[in-house]
């Protein structure tokens, strides 16, 4: 049994721990050394102005003053309020891992990696790096799906990864218990660093740049002025900064409380045990890669000739800090722990024990209980943030310092050239608003911090939480006959099921419950008539006698006349894509535009920063809570309304586009003939309040057309086949609108001098070097869902950037990005799902034409076209 040895560190900071590394050997992260140039103090190297504060000296915070100080950035200026590494970054257990389940993060990871390889030269700082690999466990046949599925997402990424056998791991990992293990997922070059000397590192080096660190100075108030510029103030005086950025860790609620603002976060507790020496890990001639076992749900490594190990514990059982979260940080705690509970944790330790049966004999010598901070969904809150001008934040790291080294170089070129130098959406700060209350933020914390080690399902669903007060006017109505699904807060149903049908939540890799319903839904909207709840759409309304010259200038597109919309999209000045809305003309010079619900504040943002650097004389209004939505699509849909409204609702009266103020059975809407399905639909904004009754309404009125629901597994199968790209997948900060077939919607030629417009132009001049293609692909049950590997020739040569099962053609579909000689209609290549390379064809696109297409070829003779 793993006995407990002397814990002479509980509770206090690790510095005074009393062995030394030897040579060669696993270097601990509890062995500290002390700065070689500490700082004069913060009264003789004071500045009066900086152009970047960074609050906050844990390994991010001192990241970002190296890379915008390497990056040439005069006059940048890190405030900590104690010393570097106090909070969470000195008692971290220093892993590193390419790794990611996300595709993008999978860059931070990597970049952050790879500067840590070569830190220790160029600032001469040691930083105990250990890179000897690390495998994840699978012990059941799920895991080994998992695996297959996260190999497909990496193939096209620079990362090294591969499944590996039994017999492989156990001759990298000779202690291991090989009874249940069926295979490992293995990544050179993992492992870990010690955290105190890697932010040393960062700090020499951010100070060779210029970067200047003061401490102890903690900032006791924050004043936004009229000019954008900030007022820092600390016990040592003001500091005028043109931005600050939120890096304090732990106390960057503190931090957002200053300026009224309540980020979500919550701190945990989190503990990992140290062994003495262990005979048979001394006796080993090279280090043991990183463990995690998965089912176990811990981490385990070579901590000098012994071994660290940490679990993630259950919901039920992990610990929240609730005192911080209702009274604040104490004052004085800095490089302090938390008192150890072993039996908390005791299952975890045990299924070590199973897993690794030499710890059976070993000895604990040091149980670390540290906070650390949990977001609601474990990602951190990285980027601008909506409603404050140039406050910026880098906060809400469960995995700071594998996230340091990338989320700084990311925030410095942010912050430098004026986008995202890549798409990193998922650390908006901005996917959370004032639905995230401290009861939600818990929630999921504890949700996340217990799944961690949970099987990483396509369309998963977390339940934790919900629903919040985001609920849209029809969730009492629709709840108990479909599958929900989280959008933005906003609950939004994905299928329905009918009386006998499996209605559970059945998450797999594989077509799973939902397939047969959706087929039906799909064949509802194409055959009769479907109504689907939009509610999440983020709306903002636009107006001012500026607002045509503020939106001719953020959109590639033309300005809609009055009465008419179109799908517009922001470009970066780089030309890359930022974000697609469509844009209604309601009145002169009044809009309202239309986002994705995930992006509603990541688009307000940057409409609100354009509108202040123009001088625009407009008001922006964020009306996404006021409105509902309801969409209606198919080949009955005119008749339904019709029946509900004296408007005409003729094809040459309310045209394709087009948008008109109706009363729908006396019920006011916004009215606007235009549906993502590509069948005959419309758009119907309205009163939240209103939303059931329109629903049931609509309802009744379709009893004769056949009218159902349908969701929006259905709907994405149906804008597959008209190849509608959406935001996000098709394109995004990674992609420009050219590549990703988005021509139609740029106008490189209207008067307006739009942002994005010179690089598109020299994008265009210069070629493309690849294109987004439609797929056809013939699998058995298992389809695409975005970001598998294109194979060619034996090699990896593109991505797939979402797909579905086609209803309609009976096969699997999927938009792809593929080099540009590889785009020609007709072009076989191979698409890689769950281990097997499917054989694909790039297909004229659309596979299916539109309504409005159809029509007008009915009127012309085209039918032989359709």
């Amino acid at each position: 049994m793993l006995r407990l040895g002397t814990r002479r560190l509980r509770g206090l900071g690790l510095r005074g721990f009393p062995l030394r590394a030897s040579p060669g050997r696993p270097h601990s992260v509890c062995s500290r050394r002390g700065e070689e140039n500490p700082p004069l103090s913060a009264e003789s190297r004071w500045k009066d102005q900086a152009e970047t504060v960074i609050i906050g000296g844990g390994c991010v915070g001192v990241s970002l003053a190296y890379h915008l100080a390497k990056a040439g950035m005069k006059d940048v200026v890190l405030l900590e309020k104690s010393e570097l590494t106090a909070g969470s970054t000195w008692h971290a257990a220093g892993l590193t891992t390419y790794f990611h389940p996300g595709i993008n993060l999978k860059k931070i990871h990597y970049y952050s990696i790879k500067l840590y390889e070569k830190l220790e030269e160029e600032t001469g700082q040691v930083v105990g790096f250990h890179q000897p690999g690390s495998i994840r466990i699978a012990t059941t046949p799920v895991r080994v799906d998992e695996f297959k599925y996260q190999m497909t997402r990496t193939g096209w990424h620079a990362t090294e990864q591969y499944i590996i056998e039994p017999e492989k791991i156990q001759e990298m990992f000779p202690l291991l218990n090989m009874n249940k293990i069926l295979a490992g997922l293995y990544n050179p070059g993992d492992g870990h660093i010690d955290p105190y000397s890697l932010t040393m590192a960062l700090a020499a080096g951010a100070r060779k740049y210029g970067a200047l660190l003061i401490y102890p100075a903690p900032v006791t108030s924050l004043k936004l002025r009229s000019d954008g510029t900030w007022d820092v103030e600390t016990p040592h005086g003001f500091m005028r900064a043109n931005r600050i950025v939120n890096a304090a860790g732990f106390w960057a609620r503190e931090v957002g409380k200053m300026i009224g603002l309540e980020h979500p976060l919550i701190p945990v507790q989190h503990q990992y045990i140290i062994t003495s020496t262990i005979p048979e890990v001394k006796a080993l001639k090279r280090e043991l890669p990183v463990l995690r076992d998965l089912e176990g749900s811990f981490y385990l490594r070579q901590e000098r000739d012994g071994l660290l190990f940490g679990p993630y514990e259950s919901q039920e059982k992990m610990k929240v800090q609730d005192s911080w979260v209702a009274s604040g940080v104490p004052p004085g705690f800095g490089k302090e722990l938390f008192e150890s509970d072993l039996d908390r944790i005791m299952e975890h330790v045990e299924a070590a024990m199973d897993m690794v049966p030499v710890l059976k004999k070993a000895d604990i010598i040091n149980i670390v209980n540290g906070p650390i901070t949990y977001s609601p969904d474990i990602l951190p809150m990285v980027g601008p943030h909506q409603g404050v001008r140039n406050y910026w934040v880098a906060i809400g790291f469960g995995y700071g310092i594998i996230h340091a080294g990338g989320v700084g170089k990311y925030l410095s070129d942010w912050i430098l050239h004026g986008e995202p130098p890549f798409d990193l959406i998922e650390l908006d700060p901005n996917r959370y608003g004032k639905w995230t209350t401290t009861e939600y933020t818990e929630a999921k914390a504890r949700e996340s911090y217990g799944f961690n080690n949970i099987v990483g399902y396509p369309k998963e669903e977390r339940f934790a939480g919900r629903p919040t007060q985001r609920v849209s006017g029809l969730y009492k109505t629709l709840e108990s006959k479909c599958s929900m699904g989280f959008h933005a807060g906003w609950e939004q149903p994905h299928w329905f099921y009918k009386p006998g049908q499996d209605p559970g939540y059945r998450p797999s890799f594989r077509r799973t419950n939902w397939f047969e319903p959706v087929g039906s839904e799909y064949q509802q909207v194409m055959q009769r008539v479907g109504v689907i709840d939009l509610s999440p759409f983020g709306k903002f309304n636009i107006k001012g006698q500026d607002s045509i010259r503020l939106l001719d200038y953020l959109f590639a597109n033309v300005i809609p006349k009055v009465g008419f919309t179109n799908i517009s999209h922001m470009l970066t000045p780089k030309g890359r894509v930022y974000a697609e809305l469509t844009v209604s003309h309601q009145s002169p010079g009044e809009f309202l535009l239309v986002t994705g619900s995930g992006s509603e504040l990541h688009d307000l943002r940057w409409i609100e920063e354009e509108a202040i650097k123009g001088g625009c004389d407009v008001e922006i209004k964020n009306i996404t809570d006021e409105l509902g939505v309801l969409g209606i699509a198919g080949p009955y849909s005119r008749k339904v309304l019709q029946k509900l409204t004296s408007d005409d609702l003729s094809d040459n009266v309310f045209k394709f586009l087009q948008t008109k103020p109706l009363k729908v059975s006396n019920i006011p809407v916004t009215a606007i003939r235009i549906s993502y399905t590509g069948e005959l639909g419309w758009e119907l904004y309205h009163r939240r309040e209103d939303s059931a009754a329109l629903y049931d309404a609509i309802m009744n009125a379709g009893q004769e057309e056949g009218i159902d629901n349908f969701g929006t597994y259905a709907m994405n199968a149906l804008r597959l086949e008209k190849a509608f790209r959406a935001w996000g997948s098709e394109m995004n900060c990674d992609t420009n609108p050219l590549e990703a077939g988005l021509e139609s919607f740029v106008k490189l030629n209207k008067p307006a001098d739009f942002i994005g417009k010179q690089a598109l132009k020299q994008i265009k001049a210069k070629g493309l070097k690849r294109r987004l293609v439609c797929l056809t692909l013939a699998t058995d049950d298992v389809d695409p869902e975005g970001n598998e590997s294109i194979w060619y020739d034996g090699k990896v040569v593109g991505n797939t950037t979402s797909g579905s099962y086609s209803y309609r053609i009976q096969k699997s579909l999927a938009f792809a990005y593929v080099p540009v000689e590889l785009s020609k209609v007709g072009q076989q290549v191979e698409v890689e799902l769950l281990g097997k390379n499917y054989p694909a064809v790039v297909i004229q696109e659309p596979l299916v034409l539109t309504e409005p297409t159809r029509s007008r070829l009915q009127k012309t003779g085209g039918k032989d076209k359709i």
